[in-house]
């Protein structure tokens, strides 16, 4: 069976916008490997709009982002929309009945799937069906944006934590 997970770069308080967040060399290392095992990704409209930039090479990457944007690709991806109309490559639109899909993915899948974008991670929150939450604190007030949690959260148990690169630490949490 396979593990739901939502993490996401975070400010200090509590805001997720990832323009406002410098990634340096060991944290961009941890994502490339971090993609790298999953065993697939479940996205909000938004965030895969956002993630969508690494479907075509761009001259000005470096050999790390090459990776990345390979690892990414590779991922299969099932995104969760009513406006979009089509994905791109290794991609599948779910218009409707997204608890479903995602108990399917579950029961079939082994590994991590991750979950990607705020308000979907509380619909499924409010499912039950999220089984870990990472967040990845960085040392920066944003003080507006998009929160990480998209409403109240039932009780949460710190499982660990880790720092990540110079200055990122990762708490790690799953439902009380």
């Amino acid at each position: 069976m396979a593990k739901l997970v939502f993490g996401m770069n975070q400010s200090l308080d509590g805001y997720v916008d990832h323009q406002e967040m410098s990634t340096g060399p060991v944290l961009f290392r941890h994502w490339i490997e971090h993609v790298r095992d999953l065993t697939g990704s479940v996205y909000g409209r938004r965030m895969y709009e956002t993630m969508r930039y690494w479907d075509e090479d761009r001259p000005e990457w470096s050999a790390e982002h090459r990776e990345f944007a390979a690892a990414w690709r590779r991922l299969p991806k099932w995104v969760v929309s009513r406006s979009l109309k089509s994905v791109g490559p290794n991609a599948t639109l779910v218009d409707d009945d997204v608890e479903a899909m995602v108990r399917g993915l579950k029961a079939r899948l082994v590994g991590e799937i991750s979950v990607s974008g705020p308000d979907l991670a509380g619909s499924l929150t409010n499912l039950g069906l999220i089984d870990e939450y990472r967040l990845y604190l960085h040392p920066v007030v944003l003080g507006r944006g998009k929160s990480f949690f998209a409403g109240p959260r039932p009780p949460l148990r710190l499982v660990s934590t880790d720092r990540v690169g110079e200055d990122v630490i990762r708490l790690t949490y799953v439902p009380a």
